[in-house]
């Protein structure tokens, strides 16, 4: 899909609009793993969900959030204590002396306590920021799936990690976040027809070479700079004409009306690795294809494939011919992606 991307987690907002019912239980045993110290990263509008719980086990992950909030404080306190009496030692010594070493220990604990003041603070926030629901890859995030003969909302990690494949898959290939389309049939043929899922998506972020977005070569000498650019999907005045209108330049389509477009229900690809002795690992990748005229102007190669909202449901249920899914794939929403340089 994306380097990274804006995921609507909300989840009687994503059951209302999918018509699915969230796996509360699923949900509880990742926050209670992850209370527990396993490494498992998410987004804070995840934990949102479960700030005024109702039921029992919603009680039971509002307070392994709690648990872990408490856990990640005192690990970043006790940091900062560490770095405060750096930053003393090194003043002390540059009183006596100026060294390259004590200037650089007052450098890096200077930089290292406004990190941690700035996650402490963050960490005591209650009211909410767009970048709440912002996940990257190896994030877990939630999505719609049928399984069982029903439409299901569970947490799977932003990397798939297919059943049968070793652990070591992950970082040996850090993509898999990404299922390209024209290898549906090669590295995800096990997949594809038969574990597809939805995610519910505002917006994304691609890495973009500085040279491509300014449709250059590389300079004798210059090396390569990256760009982090915000894609926002828009609804042009005057339809599909309008859209092919648009010239495709760095600014393309400036000062024509837009709005916002719908969330996008991107399609994806999801399994459930299993390993004896090992938590079952549920991860999803997002389906990319060749990117529509105004990301490609950008010098990015890919783009995501969300889904028509009629076709869902056809696009959930396993076993069909893989012509179906194929013609759902072709015949996707085709929303106008605005850019902007990330912040």
């Amino acid at each position: 899909m994306c380097y990274s991307a804006v995921v609507v987690q909300n989840l009687d907002l994503l059951a209302h609009k999918a018509r699915a019912r969230a796996d509360v239980e699923l949900f509880a045993e990742l926050f209670a793993r992850r209370a527990a110290g396993e490494d498992i990263k998410l987004a804070r509008a995840l934990e949102a969900n479960f700030l005024a719980p109702a039921s029992a086990v919603e009680k039971r992950i509002a307070a392994d959030i709690k648990a872990f909030h408490a856990a990640q404080a005192g690990a970043w306190e006790s940091e900062l204590f560490k770095q405060k009496k750096r930053l003393a030692d090194a003043a002390r010594k540059l009183k006596s002396r100026a060294t390259k070493k004590a200037t650089e220990d007052r450098r890096i604990a200077n930089n290292k306590i406004e990190w941690l003041l700035n996650k402490l603070t963050d960490l005591k926030r209650t009211q909410p920021k767009p970048a709440d629901q912002r996940i990257f890859p190896f994030w877990y995030a939630p999505v719609v799936v049928e399984a069982g003969g029903q439409r299901l909302i569970r947490p799977m990690r932003y990397h798939l990690r297919a059943q049968g494949k070793p652990a070591g898959t992950d970082h040996r290939y850090p993509g898999l976040y990404n299922a390209r389309r024209d290898n549906l049939e090669g590295y995800w043929k096990n997949l594809f027809g038969q574990h597809h899922a939805v995610c519910l998506v505002e917006s994304f972020y691609e890495n973009v070479a500085l040279h491509d977005f300014e449709k250059r070569a590389l300079r004798e000498g210059e090396k390569p700079q990256n760009l982090v650019l915000h894609f926002n999907p828009t609804v042009r005045d005057g339809g599909s004409a309008a859209r092919e209108a648009v010239p495709t330049g760095t600014n393309a389509g400036a000062g024509l009306r837009s709005q916002p477009a719908n969330d996008m229900l991107v399609a994806c690809l999801w399994d459930c690795w299993q390993q004896k002795g090992e938590p079952d690992l549920y991860s999803f990748a997002a389906i990319t294809d060749e990117p529509p005229p105004e990301v490609a102007a950008t010098g990015h190669n890919r783009c995501i494939i969300p889904l028509k909202p009629d076709n869902v449901s056809t696009w959930l249920t396993p076993g069909a011919d893989l012509g179906t899914y194929y013609a759902l794939l072709d015949n996707r929403e085709k929303p106008y992606y605005a850019h902007e340089l990330a912040a």
